[in-house]
Formats: structure tokens, C-alpha cells, sequence
């Protein structure tokens, strides 16, 4: 079997550069699934060298998910793409069907994946928005040469015919590499949220640490018990958030959960400077999950997600070491701070207590 061998990204300009770099490589297939893709200087520098290869014959397809990368010339978008020699789908509609609108879930259920296949060799995910104003976020990517292309290729086909209309009958439980990496999906279905279960049964098996990096922490019910419960058997639980992303309210929603992770010993660090973004677990050193599954409500249960998980120890090893340096830049919550924070955070924090499993 092929050896799998990677390189992260800390710096979107470098996984932007990185992904060119890959497309050009490309012969065969070039395969581009994104939630956020703007058609700015930054996008068009993927669109530039993609339209070239599709030129020179090599299929090239873009999934972009309605809502992060939709905008009113989306029709017109398609039809520019189509002439460059280049297939674009959208992922769903931008709003839900008018008898559905009411039922707030059908506003979610987006394909928040983000994934660059080429050749079905060589892929690349993590959290990079494709996005001029979001370059300088703190983000992590990983590209691999590994048979992992293969099945995120494959992951791929599913979600393309799903955008279609059309269904795979593909368990998504086969859709993994039986080595020391697999591609997990997470999809908005009972029995199918496959990502979420493992990172819990890791959680619950953890001995020595969990380090937890995620833009938005609005965790269920259940995420929170393992958390605390590893705590309370005395793993080292750290969690690393923005100490101001892009979303206000999911921010006050995440400090609801503040006072009891504190309570059970669980540290929490905020990044200063700029938007953290990126979404990696690490547990004791033989465990690491790296892709595009935030820790809230959303993400865990209405969203198609996916994540690489892996048990080798020096990507596990790579990952820790990024998340020891990022929370060097970090402060942390103390019990003593958080006890004196104003009394309008207080206030706030009561009332979206009631709303939080929204986000």
C-alpha cells in the first residue's frame, strides 16, 4: 500500500499557493468541494490555473455550498466557469422551499466540507475560506500524497450527485481508509453522524490530554459531559476559541458553557490578535482529527462535515506542536476573571442559555 506523507499550512496565503501548486500537477481529475469560494483577486487564482488545465483536458469540477458561496450572479458565475471549461454545482438552494421555511433546521443541512482532490492521489482539507478578506485568519491545512485521495475522492461523488439530485447507495461507513488515516464524514442524519461518534468514544477513552481548537464552541449536551467527564478523571482538557470570531452571539453563546468547564477544572484559552479558525483535536499523542467540523450544534448535527482522523503518532505530534504554540499567543480564562466579568455579559449570557442549541 502507498505510504501517506503530508505537509500542513498555517497561513492561507501558503495553502492557497499550495493548492495552485497541486492543480498544476493535475493530469486526470481536479476536484474542488468549498464552502466559502469568492470570486475575488484571491478565488480567481484557483479559477486562473484551473480553466488551464481544463484547457489541456483535464476534468475539473467545483462543488461550492449555496449559502458560503452564493451570491447573485451565481447563474452568471456557472455560465462563466462552464466557458473556461470548468463544472460548477451548487450545493442546495440559498433558502429552504417556502413550506419549509418555517422549520428553522431546513435552513441548515449545508455542505460545510472543504476538500481539493487531484489526480485521486493527492487532497488537501482544513478550514481556509476562499475568501480575499479572510486571508489572515489563523487557519490550518493539510495537503497529502496518500491513499486517503482515493476515498476523499469518492466522498466527493457522493456529495456531486446529491447536488444533483441523485443519491449514492455508498455506506457512509465504508467511505474510510482502514491504515492510520481515514476520512470521516458527518452527515445531518440519524445513524450517519459518523464523525461525531468517534470523536466522543475518543474523548471517552482519553488518558493523558485533549486539546481542542474550534472557531465556534457551542457544544451538545454530550460533548460536554465527555468533556467534563475527562476532566474529572484527571485528563489535561484544554479548549482554544477566538476571543472574538465573526459571530457575536455564538461568542456569548460559548462563554454560557464557561462557568461549569471552569467548575470541572477545564482550561480555556482565547487567541489574541485575529480570528482563529481552524478546527484540530488532539488526544495523547495517538490521535488527531484535522478538517472542517466545528464544535457547536450546527456543525455536529445539521451540517455534511468531514474530518481526517489519525492515529499516527508524528502527525499527532505536528498538530500538538501547533496547538502549543498557538495558545502561547493565547490568554487564559481564570476562575478569578471570569467570576469578575461585567454584569451585561452576565445578563446576556442568561437570556441566550435559552437559544444556544441554535448554533
Amino acid at each position: 500500500m502507498q505510504e501517506s506523507n503530508w505537509k500542513f499550512y498555517t497561513s492561507n496565503d501558503e495553502t492557497l499557493e499550495a493548492m495552485i501548486s497541486a492543480c498544476e500537477s493535475a493530469t486526470k481529475t481536479i476536484e474542488l468541494e468549498q464552502f466559502i469560494f469568492c470570486t475575488d483577486e484571491y478565488g480567481n487564482k484557483l479559477i486562473d490555473i484551473c480553466a488551464k488545465k481544463a484547457s489541456d483536458g483535464v476534468k475539473v469540477r467545483f462543488l461550492w455550498d449555496a449559502a458560503g458561496s452564493f451570491t447573485f450572479s451565481g447563474a452568471e458565475t456557472i455560465k462563466n466557469l462552464k466557458e473556461k471549461g470548468i463544472e460548477l454545482l451548487f450545493f442546495k438552494t440559498l433558502l429552504p422551499a417556502l413550506f419549509d421555511a418555517p422549520n428553522y433546521r431546513s435552513w441548515y443541512f449545508r455542505n460545510h466540507r472543504r476538500s481539493l482532490i487531484i489526480d485521486g492521489k493527492t487532497c488537501l482539507t482544513g478550514s481556509i475560506c476562499i475568501d480575499e478578506t479572510k486571508k489572515d485568519w489563523r487557519d490550518t491545512s493539510v495537503l497529502m500524497n496518500s491513499p486517503i485521495a482515493f476515498e476523499m475522492q469518492k466522498s466527493f461523488e457522493q456529495m456531486w450527485n446529491r447536488s444533483k439530485g441523485t443519491r449514492s447507495s455508498r455506506s457512509n461507513k465504508e467511505i474510510q481508509n482502514i491504515n492510520e488515516f481515514k476520512y470521516i464524514n458527518n452527515q445531518p442524519f440519524p445513524r450517519k453522524r459518523v464523525l461525531y461518534r468517534q470523536i466522543v468514544e475518543a474523548i471517552r477513552n482519553s488518558e493523558k490530554y485533549i486539546y481542542i481548537t474550534t472557531p465556534y464552541f457551542v457544544p451538545t449536551h454530550r460533548i460536554a459531559r465527555v468533556l467534563r467527564l475527562a476532566a474529572h478523571r484527571g485528563v489535561d482538557v484544554r479548549i482554544l476559541i477566538p476571543e472574538r470570531s465573526d459571530h457575536a452571539i455564538v461568542d456569548l453563546a460559548a462563554r454560557t458553557y464557561f462557568s461549569n468547564l471552569l467548575k470541572s477544572k477545564i482550561r480555556i484559552f482565547t487567541y489574541k490578535d485575529r480570528m482563529i479558525h481552524n478546527k484540530t483535536l488532539v488526544i495523547d499523542d495517538n490521535w488527531s482529527s484535522i478538517g472542517t467540523l466545528n464544535i457547536d450544534h450546527i456543525s455536529l448535527l445539521y451540517n455534511f462535515e468531514a474530518n481526517i482522523i489519525s492515529t499516527n503518532k508524528k502527525f499527532t505530534e505536528e498538530l500538538k506542536s501547533h496547538f502549543m504554540t498557538d495558545i502561547s499567543n493565547s490568554n487564559e480564562v481564570t476562575q478569578e476573571q471570569w467570576d469578575k466579568r461585567y454584569w451585561v455579559e452576565k445578563f446576556a449570557g442568561f437570556f441566550i442559555k435559552f437559544i444556544r442549541s441554535l448554533f
